[in-house]
């Protein structure tokens, strides 16, 4: 009986395999350049900004903090480490936006995170999650450069 179960569950295994169709659009070259595995995906950092323990009323302080924390996004789109950022709606979590940082481990993203200054100064704070998710999202950038009117 267990033969027959085995034999059941390799069969069955090679028929999902079979079922599987090859995309026709499939290009090996790019998806080596992204890091693609089988499924068109890889592995990110997901990243929560969350209101920090920082109440300071220092305008000057905070306004650097802020202002550095752009420019710092945008270094680390540069150098193709940030992949996607954006705000979230006010909400009752404390949570201010996201990032997803195409890097491989929480280490790496937890020091590319002491390079921004809000941050550092702890007007924001972090959680990390790995996340998985479709290796195509270094190409959107590009187009992102042709549809936003204003720049940051």
């Amino acid at each position: 009986m267990k033969y027959v179960l085995a034999l059941l569950v390799l069969l069955s295994f090679t028929i999902s395999l079979d079922a599987q169709e090859l995309n026709p659009n499939y290009d090996s070259a790019l998806a080596q350049e992204l890091e693609a595995d089988d499924y068109g995906m890889k592995p990110y950092i997901l990243v929560i900004l969350k209101t920090g323990t920082n109440t300071s009323d220092d305008a000057d302080l905070r306004s650097k903090s802020f202002s550095g924390h752009m420019e710092n996004m945008n270094k680390l789109v540069a150098d193709g480490k940030l992949i996607v950022a954006g705000p979230i709606e006010e909400n009752d979590k404390q949570y201010r936006g996201i990032f997803i940082l195409d890097v491989k481990t929480k280490e790496e993203a937890e020091e590319l995170l002491q390079t921004d200054p809000a941050i550092k100064a702890n007007y924001l704070a972090a959680d990390l999650y790995s996340w998985y998710g479709s290796a195509a999202l270094k190409v959107y950038l590009d187009a992102s450069e042709k549809v936003n009117k204003f720049s940051f």
